[in-house]
Order: C-alpha cells, then structure tokens, then sequence
C-alpha cells in the first residue's frame, strides 16, 4: 500500500538553503522501493510541483492543509529552523499548528534535521515542547538544539544538515572575492560602511560577486551594499550574483577565494568546498557553526 507523507517547512519562498533541503529529502523517500505519495506544502505550489514532480498545496491554505494532513499516513516537518521566535512568533505558530494537527489526527510525526529555538516567549516555548514530546522521531543538527531538548526531556538524535552530504565537484578557485548578506534588523549603516570599507582595503585588486540567495531578502541590501563600495572606490571590480538555480549557486560558492556570509547554508558549502570563509553572525545557527569549525566571525554590532 502506498504510504502519503506531507512534507511541512520553509519551501517555496525560494531560499537556497530549504529548497535545497526539500530537493534532497524527496530524493531520499523516493529511494524507497514503495515510492510515497508526496505532498508539499509550498507558497509557490505550481513551481514546486513541477520542480520535484510531487503534489503540492499552498502553505497558507489552512484547509487544503488540514484535509492533505487527514488523508496522509505521516508528517515530516524541517529541515531548517522552523521552530523559533527570532524571525517571528507567527511562523513558530504555523509550523506548531501543522506539528498539532497532524497529531490531532493520529498521525506520526518527525521533526527532520532542524535548529530548535531561540524561543523567547516563555508561551509558545512551553507549547513548543508539549508537542515535541508527541513527536515520533526527532532528529536536530546541532548540539545546542540537542542538549536544549534533552532539558525538556525529549528525545533526538543529532544528524548532519542534509546540504552537508551533497557532493560537490572539485572546483578551481577564480580568485574572487564572495559577499553575502542579507536583510535583517539588527544591521546598522555603520555596520555596512565598516565592512565596504574593509572589503575594498583588503580586496580591491580582486573581483568581488555579491551573492543574492533569495532576492526578496537579500537583492536590496546587496545593492545597497555595491553603491558603499562604489562610492569608496568607483573602480572597484563589482558584481551582483542573483539566484539562479541550487546547482549554479553551490559551483558559484565553491570557485572562490575568500566568502563573507551571512546565511547558514552559504558558510555550510563554503566549508564543504575549502573556501575560505568569514561567518557574520546574525543569528545563533551562524554563530554555532563558526565554533563546530573553529572559525572567527564577526557580530553585526562588532567593530571590524
């Protein structure tokens, strides 16, 4: 008998890192020899049905939501970091939501390959880890989410970020230099100015590609951050690199020289590919994998 998984994160906003996750998770479950029945619960469903050849809803539509989590056999949500409160309480209450209902109904539950917390509201944290402890099968990918689960006396098992076991072709470096950033709130202009300042002392002999990974977050400050560049040095050799597709973006990192980077999965395939990499820290999964690798970074509040 055919088995129906749905599959619950962050998929369909078209972000680098989750995608790349939901391709390798599908591949994975269709390995198996009774291929599932799959349904994704995406907020691009035609692109991610067509994508990866599954069955697709849109994230938002509670009730097609509700109906595919009554008709499957199980839910798998993550990888990522989905069950949190820094980004926003709204999307811990929706991937809760899912987590729940899906257990209302009677069905398993797995939690795949995720980072858990920060959770600062003391509210959903305790609802967070009443639901966990329903959870069938955990799986997280670090050890502070770990050790933080363990305190509330649940059970995981640590595994590595799925994006970790992609093999990637050996690439020789270009001799460029990569930027990633991305929108957030805790950038200041002075943190900008400071880092435009250090990247054309140190690398205005190089080319420079701004990485944009998902261009709704990252696009507006990575052309803000080229005009910092140009106004220091009209010269400088600058380009914006926009998302293109997981493969191209993954062969892009591994060619370089040297990447500074924000998010989690960019310093991931830094590392894998041997680049040389200069984490900024904006977020405890940034910081946490700087120290698995004992790397320096840098925090936004920092003087560089």
């Amino acid at each position: 008998m055919t088995k129906k998984i749905c599959i619950s994160g962050y998929y369909g906003f078209d972000n680098f890192g989750d995608e790349t996750i939901l391709k390798i998770l599908v591949e994975n479950l269709m390995l198996f020899e009774n291929k599932p029945e799959i349904t994704v619960f995406s907020s691009n469903p035609q692109k991610t049905s067509e994508k990866l050849k599954v069955n697709s809803v849109q994230t938002f539509n509670i009730k097609s939501v509700i109906l595919q989590l009554l008709k499957c056999d199980c839910l798998i949500s993550g990888g990522g970091s989905l069950l949190q409160d820094k980004t926003s309480v709204k999307s811990l209450i929706y991937y809760l939501f899912v987590i729940f209902t899906a257990q209302l109904f009677g069905k398993r539950t797995i939690i795949f390959a995720q980072g858990i917390g920060p959770i600062r509201n003391r509210f959903w944290a305790k609802i967070t880890f009443m639901i966990l402890k329903h959870c069938n099968y955990i799986t997280v990918r670090d050890e502070n989410s770990l050790k933080l689960l363990s305190e509330h006396n649940i059970k995981a098992e640590k595994c590595s970020d799925p994006v970790w076991n992609i093999n990637l072709e050996n690439s020789k470096k270009a001799g460029k230099i990569g930027i990633q950033l991305r929108d957030f709130s805790d950038i200041t202009e002075e943190f900008l100015n400071q880092l435009a300042f250090c990247v054309n002392k140190y690398y205005q002999d190089k080319e420079i590609n701004l990485l944009s990974l998902q261009n709704k977050i990252d696009m507006e400050i990575s052309k803000k951050f080229e005009q910092k560049l140009r106004q220091i040095n009209p010269n400088i050799n600058i380009k914006i690199i926009e998302n293109t597709s997981n493969d191209k973006i993954m062969q892009d990192i591994s060619e370089l020289e040297t990447l500074i980077a924000m998010r989690y999965h960019a310093c991931l395939i830094a590392i894998k590919a041997g680049v040389k990499l200069l984490p900024v820290n904006y977020d405890i999964k940034v910081e946490t994998i700087a120290k698995d690798f004992d790397l320096k970074y840098i925090n936004l509040k920092d003087d560089i």
